[in-house]
């Protein structure tokens, strides 16, 4: 059986990135609600944020696990199955890779186990400067993949040279290449994307834990400041969207007439589709429903100027247009959603009866996998609309991957990688399931498990929690008859 490597290659980096991409906006979000919540734990002394704080330190910890698992092999892929491509970006992108491993890795691998196993050992300031720069690590290695990614879109900063029959980038100004027209936009449109992701698994956890009548106090403080998170960040995510569509149809426009199934540039203001299939072949969208102007509107702030359409461009040059058509508007959907449930969120929060709503409650619930789908859908659409350029309009994918890696060898490593990643989620699933259903160590509410022996029982009977202190003094009669 003949397989064709490029179409197999392709596959495979989509599939491991599109696992990969299941974690770290996780772990970014995650961080800013751990951050808040253990600097609420210092400022109040209220035992509550810091149980708050463990519970979701152990999560993160799971998924900066499988983050970091999942995204090693998919720099292996670039020698393997994208010789022509490494060749061409190596110097830009191994400027953006080793900036990653100083600014990112540093701060990730210094303080984590800091992070995840010094509660107790360290003081509680030591230990929330580790929250503080371990979270700031996520956040610097999305910068600096997204100005790798950002420059594939833009590219700037640069010359070609050839080297050894072969062209390839070079950089003439690092900072042309770090701020290249995309980079910003794009970089504040992929951390709130994450910051979305990390409220809604947040709220998600504790709305069921809401439901079930466990863990509530910390539950509905994790809820709450979840909820701002998402409330503030979706509102913000309509912004940057905006934006980065503006920047797309000015340094991009044929991948802005495929999202938008613009077919024809026309002489007047150009319609925004709010559904629709396009059809490419016939040049058209079917089912569509319309709103004319509005294009032109939002790209130019005048509803009668002509958009760039798919007309002004050879054909061979269009990216795929219904797929790119439908993860753009299936994730600005769902970025609408977000903004619907967390203002009704926010207001029956205002007005104390979010707690007692069990059905909304039961819709923040299964509302966590939009924002796993959006951001799934946001990379589809900058990648997929990107096409038939791999480094726009510079170097085709159809001439950047490793011809002499026969697709024999590529389906094989796929079949491997979906066994490994089928493990991989199985093993993921296991453990957020066991976590979550543990729920976080309610003693620690107490300050008894952490402050052991006397410190923990004149704690106690500070509080005057008369529970926790019966069953420390019989823990510590255990102890002694020992």
């Amino acid at each position: 059986m003949d397989f064709d490597p490029l179409l197999l290659s392709r596959i495979q980096f989509a599939l491991t990135v599109a696992f990969h991409y299941l974690f770290p906006p996780l772990t970014i979000g995650l961080g800013v609600i751990m951050v808040f919540t253990e600097w609420q734990y210092l400022r109040t002394k209220d035992m509550q944020y810091e149980v708050m704080a463990k519970f979701w330190t152990r999560i993160f910890a799971i998924n900066f696990a499988l983050g970091v698992a999942s995204g090693i092999v998919m720099e292996f892929q670039f020698g393997t199955n994208w010789a022509t491509y490494s060749r061409f970006v190596g110097d830009v992108f191994g400027s953006a890779l080793a900036a990653e491993g100083i600014f990112a890795f540093f701060l990730e691998s210094g303080f984590l186990a800091v992070l995840v196993f010094g509660w107790d050992r360290v003081s509680p300031r030591v230990h929330f400067l580790s929250t503080v720069l371990v979270s700031l690590g996520s956040m610097f290695s999305a910068i600096w993949i997204v100005v790798a990614n950002s420059w594939q879109q833009t590219p700037a900063g640069f010359r070609l040279v050839e080297h050894q029959g072969a062209l390839r980038a070079e950089i003439t100004d690092f900072w042309a290449v770090v701020f290249n027209p995309s980079s910003m936009i794009r970089l504040s449109h992929v951390l709130i994307g994450a910051f979305i992701l990390g409220a809604f698994v947040v709220m998600s956890i504790t709305a069921y834990y809401i439901l079930r009548g466990r863990h509530m106090e910390m539950a509905k403080k994790s809820f709450a400041i979840a909820l701002a998170v998402a409330l503030v960040s979706s509102m913000a995510q309509l912004v940057t969207g905006h934006y980065h569509a503006v920047k797309v149809a000015k340094h991009q426009p044929a991948k802005l007439a495929a999202f938008e199934g613009h077919f024809e540039t026309g002489e007047g203001g150009a319609p925004l589709h709010i559904i629709g299939l396009p059809d490419q072949k016939e040049k058209t969208v079917r089912y569509s429903v319309a709103i004319p102007g509005l294009l032109s509107w939002l790209v130019h702030m005048d509803s009668s100027k002509p958009v760039k359409g798919l007309d002004q461009f050879p054909e061979e040059d269009w990216p795929p247009v219904a797929l790119s058509f439908v993860s753009y508007h299936v994730m600005v959907g769902l970025g609408l959603y977000f903004i619907l449930l967390t203002v009704v969120g926010a207001v029956m929060y205002k007005r104390g009866t979010l707690f007692q709503t069990r059905w909304l409650l039961w819709v923040f619930v299964v509302s966590v996998i939009g924002p796993y789908i959006s951001n799934q859908l946001g990379w589809m659409a900058a990648e997929v609309g990107r096409q038939p350029w791999i480094v726009y309009g510079l170097l085709r994918t159809t001439e950047a991957y490793s011809q002499s890696v026969p697709g024999g060898q590529v389906a094989t490593s796929i079949g491997m990688f979906v066994l490994i990643y089928l493990l991989l989620a199985a093993v993921w699933i296991y453990v957020m399931n066991d976590k979550i259903q543990h729920g976080p160590d309610e003693a620690d509410a107490t300050g008894i498990v952490a402050k052991e022996g006397l410190a923990g029982i004149r704690e106690a009977i500070l509080k005057g929690e008369e529970g926790s202190l019966t069953a420390t003094a019989e823990e510590e009669e255990e102890g002694s008859q020992r």
